[in-house]
C-alpha cells in the first residue's frame, strides 16, 4: 500500500499542524499546569470541523474517513494529548457508536451537535472492578414496561432502569458533553452468560452522578470522570442497535479506536523528536552545542527511526479499516508498536533535556507524563498481545 499522503490529506495535516502550532501551543501548557479543561480550544477545533471528520455530511460531517481523523490526531499530539485525546474520545467513542449503530432518528437528534463540537458524547465500558474485562459487565439495565408486554409491539415505549457504576471514563464531565453511551447487562442467554447491551443515556439524567475529576499523572487538561447510575432510567428508545449486542458493538470500536490512538502516539512520538532537535541545537555544553556529539545524534536516530516506523503502521492499519479489509491484527501491532515507541522516545526527550526536561515549562515534560497512558487505555499492551497471538491462530 501506498501511504503517502493524498493532496487533500496533506492540506489538512497542513491545517492542523498550523493549528496546533498556533493556537494549542501557545496557551496548553498554562491548562495542563490549572487541571483545567480548554473549552476555547475545542470550540476552535469544532469551528475547524474536526469533530466531524470521518462523518458524512448529511449528518453535519465533513465526509473524510477515519484516515483523515489519524492525521489530525498525529498533528494535535506532536503538540499536546489532552487536545488530541479529547478529540479521539469525542470521535472514536462518543460519535461513532452512533454512527454505526444508531437508528435513523438517534442519528438525527445527536451527530450534527457531536460533529460540530457543540457538545461531547463519552463512552462508558469500564468498570472498577473490570478492567480489561469488559465481558464482565456488572452494570445492569432492567426494562420496565409499565405493564406491558415487551411482546406486544410496543417496543418504542417502556424504559430502561440503569444501576452500577464506570471508570476512567473520557469526556463524561465536562460542560458540553450531552450523552454518554453504557454498556449494561440486559438479561441471559440460554447458557447463563449476560446479554450486554448498549444504552445511550443523556447528562443530567436523574440518577446519573459525574464524580470529581480524577487526579492524573498525565492528560491534565482532558477530562476524565468515574460515573454511577442510580436507578437512572430511559426511554426504551435509547437503546443501540440489537438487545444483547453491546459487546459486539463495542469490540468493533475498539479495533478503530485502536488505529486512532496509534495515530495519537505516533504524534507524541514525533514531538519528543521536534523537540529534542530543536534543543540540541540550541543548548550549547563545553563550547558547542549537545547535537555535535554523536550520543545525542544516535539517540535523535533512533527516535525519528521509532517515530516514522509507528506512522507506516498507523497509516497500514486505517487504509485497511477504510477500503473495509480486515484490519483487526494491523490496529493491535500499530497500538502496542506505537504506544511503545511513544514511551521510549519521552524517556530519551528527557534525557535530552537534562534537567530542563524535569521541568513543566518545557513540552517533553508533559510528553513524558502523558506517554505512558497510551500502553493501558483502549486495550493494555498486554491485551494487544493477545489479540495479535489469536490472529496467528493460537487460541488464549
Amino acid at each position: 500500500m501506498d501511504h503517502r499522503l493524498s493532496p487533500e490529506h496533506e492540506e489538512l495535516r497542513r491545517t492542523v499542524e498550523a493549528f496546533a502550532h498556533d493556537v494549542v501551543a501557545p496557551k496548553i501548557g498554562d491548562f495542563y499546569e490549572r487541571h483545567e479543561f480548554p473549552y476555547e480550544i475545542v470550540r476552535e477545533m469544532g469551528r475547524m470541523g474536526l469533530f466531524g471528520l470521518p462523518f458524512p455530511e448529511e449528518y453535519g460531517g465533513m465526509g473524510g474517513d477515519y484516515f483523515a481523523l489519524g492525521i489530525a490526531l498525529e498533528e494535535l499530539a506532536r503538540v499536546d494529548s489532552s487536545v488530541a485525546i479529547t478529540l479521539e474520545a469525542g470521535v472514536s467513542l462518543g460519535a461513532m457508536p452512533l454512527h454505526l449503530f444508531g437508528t435513523e432518528e438517534q442519528k438525527r437528534q445527536w451527530l450534527p451537535k457531536l460533529c460540530s463540537g457543540e457538545v461531547l458524547g463519552a463512552f462508558g465500558l469500564t468498570e472498577p472492578d473490570g478492567g480489561s474485562d469488559a465481558g464482565g459487565t456488572r452494570t445492569t439495565a432492567v426494562r420496565d414496561d409499565g405493564g406491558t408486554s415487551r411482546s406486544s409491539g410496543a417496543e418504542s415505549g417502556g424504559e430502561w432502569v440503569i444501576n452500577g457504576s464506570k471508570c476512567f471514563i473520557t469526556n463524561s464531565g465536562t460542560d458540553i458533553t450531552g450523552l454518554v453511551t453504557v454498556t449494561a447487562v440486559t438479561g441471559r442467554k440460554p447458557d447463563g452468560r449476560p446479554l450486554i447491551s448498549s444504552i445511550i443515556v443523556p447528562s443530567g439524567t436523574p440518577g446519573f452522578t459525574v464524580a470529581a475529576p480524577y487526579s492524573k499523572v498525565g492528560w491534565n487538561a482532558s477530562d476524565t470522570r468515574e460515573l454511577s447510575f442510580s436507578d437512572v432510567r430511559v426511554p426504551a428508545a435509547n437503546l443501540l442497535g440489537e438487545e444483547g449486542r453491546g459487546y459486539a458493538q463495542f469490540l468493533r470500536i475498539l479495533d478503530e479506536g485502536r488505529v486512532a490512538i496509534s495515530a495519537l502516539a505516533t504524534g507524541l512520538a514525533q514531538g519528543c523528536v521536534d523537540e529534542s532537535v530543536k534543543y540540541a541545537k540550541e543548548r550549547h555544553a563545553f563550547g558547542k552545542p549537545i547535537g555535535a556529539n554523536q550520543a545525542i545524534q544516535f539517540k535523535l536516530a533512533d527516535m525519528e527511526t521509532r517515530a516514522h516506523m509507528a506512522r507506516i503502521g498507523w497509516r497500514d492499519a486505517a487504509s485497511r479499516l477504510v477500503a473495509g479489509e480486515p484490519f483487526k491484527k494491523e490496529a493491535a501491532i500499530a497500538k502496542l508498536y506505537s504506544s511503545t515507541v511513544a514511551v521510549d522516545n519521552a524517556r530519551e526527550a528527557t534525557q535530552i533535556h537534562g534537567g530542563y526536561g524535569f521541568m513543566n515549562e518545557y513540552p517533553v515534560a508533559r510528553m513524558w507524563r502523558d506517554s505512558k497512558i497510551l500502553e493501558i487505555g483502549e486495550g493494555t499492551s498486554e491485551v494487544q498481545r493477545m489479540l495479535i497471538a489469536r490472529e496467528l491462530g493460537f487460541a488464549g
